[in-house]
């Protein structure tokens, strides 16, 4: 292609690009003082600005897309301009690949570069380019030594127990009572926003999720603390629905028992107030990354019983299902191969609950519960299953790479994962909150039963029955009714009934 030229009897087209690679207020300020002292220079040489090209807040060093400044490369391969105007030769690149790039573009069009500060680059020239590629270097360095000052200030922080900066974690920031601007991006709007202490607890979010360790190491699953958060009306920091995800990574924080994170390594203890002790944290986190954990359940049971009682059906290891099918015109508990009849699930599911309170309003209802566990390092189980899961890693790279053979790598597999099992189980045992916790020297346990989540109650009934469902007899009952309750087998599997 040949160069771009601008006739003579015409004023210089030229360009203008500026950036700021970090914008704190929003306010523009930045870009602002650069794009004036660029139109000036503009001005004094007597060139026509035809376009300025602004990328606010993106670093050139980060790698992440400039749009304006790709925009303004595709318009000077087009022929727009001769000139290209910036404040500081950093403004346009800190990226020897960009770089060269640039050279390219305008070494084929001919154009040229004016900067602020560092005055004119002619790229044209060998001469040119070497000072152009000098500059870029200096500028990288700049950009590196700055990263590295940033990443030992972080480390210091971390070290501190200090927050790091970031969006607010869900659990922690107290208003001090103190007021600061911040300036929205987009809109360039003005308010006044509280101070947080990152140190302090916001009571409210702390007991949520306290409530989510309870819930899980009470046998309750992930959902159904999803579910509690949006019954309360609990959102992320950020005003957003919490989701599965979300909830995930929010009982997954080290942050929570206050143990300090860099770089996803572990360093120590934070200088903040922690929700939970590290033992709950330890083994929430077991039960959540257990590989063998199903993460896809399908729905939400409804039911007190769905998917928990028995079909009692000679030969028959099928639990049973809440439905409407066979014409019923009220729910009712099947088994879902269809044999056997249907039993209704209010009628069913209100015995089965009047049966538990029964016997958990006892005075001895304390003789159900589990003994406390001790003398379990958690945290050393933590490193242990850490080491086996790295262990799993490399026997599959060996297996990958022809290193052993499909019989070695499965007998070692399962090895691993036997140990593996054993540990979590272990760790559950540490802190695991027995589901009858809360029911047991309760004032009043049929109200304390209602104020549990759906998820919990199925907990209490998976820890201490197993139920079984029988055929049912035809016909009345001698009490009169319908429904078989001598055909409602219960085996208790704690204490005396």
């Amino acid at each position: 292609m040949t160069p771009s030229t601008t006739p003579s009897n015409q004023p210089t087209r030229a360009v203008i690009y500026v950036r700021i690679s970090q914008d704190r207020t929003g306010a523009h300020l930045g870009v602002d003082r650069q794009r004036e002292d660029c139109e000036a220079l503009a001005a004094r040489n007597g060139w026509d600005v035809v376009e300025i090209y602004v990328d606010n807040d993106i670093s050139a060093y980060s790698g992440k897309p400039r749009p304006r400044y790709r925009q303004m490369l595709n318009d000077l391969e087009q022929g727009a301009a001769t000139v290209v105007i910036a404040w500081h030769t950093d403004r346009l690149h800190r990226s020897p690949t960009e770089l060269e790039e640039y050279i390219t573009v305008c070494e084929r069009r001919g154009v040229t570069t004016q900067t602020v500060q560092a005055g004119a680059l002619d790229l044209a020239t060998s001469g040119g380019r070497l000072v152009a590629r000098m500059l870029g270097n200096v500028a990288r360095h700049e950009s590196e030594h700055k990263g590295e000052r940033v990443a030992r200030a972080r480390l210091q922080k971390a070290k501190a127990g200090q927050w790091a900066g970031g969006i607010r974690p869900f659990g922690w920031g107290r208003p001090t009572g103190e007021k600061r601007t911040k300036v929205d991006k987009a809109t360039g709007d003005v308010t006044e926003v509280d101070v947080l202490d990152m140190a302090k607890l916001v009571p409210e979010e702390a007991a949520a999720i306290e409530t989510g360790h309870d819930m899980l190491l009470s046998g309750g699953s992930l959902r159904g603390w999803v579910k509690w958060l949006n019954d309360k009306g609990f959102t992320t920091t950020r005003g957003n629905e919490i989701g599965s995800v979300e909830a995930r990574d929010m009982l997954l924080r080290p942050r929570n028992a206050g143990i300090a994170v860099y770089r996803g390594e572990e360093i120590g203890k934070g200088g903040w107030e922690p929700i939970v002790d590290e033992a709950r944290h330890r083994t929430v986190v077991a039960l959540l990354t257990n590989p063998t954990r199903r993460t896809t359940p399908g729905a939400t049971p409804r039911w007190f019983g769905s998917g928990i009682y028995r079909c009692g059906i000679d030969g028959c290891t099928k639990t049973m299902k809440c439905t409407r099918a066979g014409g019923a015109n009220r729910p009712s508990y099947r088994c879902p191969t269809q044999h056997g009849g249907a039993r209704r699930a209010d009628k069913l599911d209100r015995y089965i609950e009047d049966v538990i309170i029964e016997r958990l309003s006892r005075d001895d209802a304390h003789e159900l519960l589990l003994p406390a566990a001790g003398g379990i390092d958690v945290g050393a189980l933590q490193v242990e299953s850490e080491q086996i899961r790295r262990r799993l890693t490399d026997l599959a790279a060996m297996f990958g790479a022809g290193q052993i053979d499909m019989a070695q790598f499965t007998e070692g597999s399962d090895t691993a994962r036997a140990q593996l099992d054993g540990i979590t189980q272990r760790m559950a045992r540490a802190a695991v909150k027995d589901p009858l916790v809360d029911l047991v020297g309760a004032p009043d346990v049929r109200k304390a039963w209602k104020g549990m989540e759906l998820d919990r109650r199925r907990s209490v009934l998976r820890a201490l029955l197993d139920v079984t469902i029988r055929p049912a007899r035809r016909g009345r009952m001698p009490d009169g009714g319908y429904f078989d309750y001598k055909t409602i087998e219960l085996d208790w599997k704690r204490g005396p009934r």
